[in-house]
């Protein structure tokens, strides 16, 4: 089994539970721990693969809270860095129907710098790089660059999620766009939710937005489309795989839960050829994980909702 090293940002999320998706009239929040590329570490890890979080936190209780929940979670956080800038935060309403608000208070994860002795554990595993804050600046972006070039000359599978947040990119969309194109470009599995693709391709049609995508250079796009499934496109075949109906109480943690479970069947395969020219096997590893997509939108929280082996399994 490869090991998958998940590159980006860890966070504490104070969630406003069923108070409506208004965070100007949340009371009452929940601390959970969370961001999108220590979500993936944990979903991968949950099923039993090798998920190793590369991020940094603050030296303070949020910190050490998030620490303990990624190891407690069974993830490497060996190359975890500890920084005196207070650690990120984000405030998330949910209301009802599972649909958020959302605002960031950024700290720690800006922080995290490029580790050259990391280079000569990557050949032949695979990089996810998820951007939610890895583009905004700071050291956290040049080391992103670097570990991409990393990933390129040391021959890894390469997943890149843009997970564009509206409140960190308010009227610079285009600057958003630009830093994200690189990654496209370069990587050979691309996650997009339908508002991500539409943004970056410049496309209404969600299978235009995928020519443009797959044109810039990414091999498998996944456009994750929340009850209705997953849009799947590689080698001139598209198919929208169905998710199974669940109700949802919360959405967050759900596009990282099915990247997870992704990546994690990848990373069982040992070799990356298969996935790279059998649509047909994709589509079903595809299928495994939107259950997991759909499952962790049963629970509040991303992490403690992301689903075990065992509970795909059933």
């Amino acid at each position: 089994m490869k090991k998958v090293y998940c590159i980006g940002e860890v966070l504490i999320d104070f969630v406003a539970e069923r108070q409506g998706s208004d965070l100007s009239k949340a009371i009452e929040f929940t601390k959970k721990a969370g961001g999108a590329p220590a979500n993936v570490a944990c979903a991968i890890s949950k099923l039993g693969g090798n998920g190793i979080f590369v991020g940094c936190v603050g030296k303070d209780p949020f910190g050490k809270f998030l620490l303990e929940t990624l190891k407690n979670e069974g993830v490497d956080i060996s190359l975890t860095q500890v920084s005196d800038t207070f650690t990120t935060l984000a405030f998330v309403s949910i209301a009802d129907d599972g649909e958020r608000d959302f605002v960031f208070s950024r700290g720690a994860d800006k922080e995290l710098k490029y580790n050259p002795d990391l280079r000569k554990n990557l050949s032949g595993n695979i990089l996810h790089l998820g951007a939610a804050t890895a583009l905004l600046g700071g050291p956290l972006e040049k080391t992103y660059t670097k570990y991409l070039f990393d990933g390129l000359t040391k021959e890894m599978f390469i997943s890149f999620d843009p997970n564009f947040r509206s409140d960190l990119w308010k009227d610079n969309e285009e600057t958003f766009i630009k830093k994200c194109m690189p990654f496209v470009e370069k990587s050979h599995l691309c996650k997009f939710s339908h508002e991500e693709a539409q943004l970056l391709s410049g496309k209404e049609n969600i299978e235009e937005a995928c020519e443009v995508l797959h044109k810039a250079g990414t091999k498998i796009i996944t456009v994750t489309l929340g009850k209705d499934g997953t849009l799947l496109s590689m080698n001139g075949t598209k198919k929208i795989i169905p998710s199974v109906p669940v109700n949802p109480v919360d959405t967050t943690g759900a596009g990282d839960a099915f990247i997870g479970c992704l990546l994690y069947q990848i990373s069982d395969l040992g070799n990356f050829e298969p996935v790279l020219e059998d649509f047909h096997l994709l589509e079903k590893m595809v299928a495994i994980a939107n259950k997991a997509g759909a499952i962790t939108t049963t629970n509040y929280g991303a992490i403690v909702a992301l689903p075990t082996k065992e509970q795909l399994q059933k």
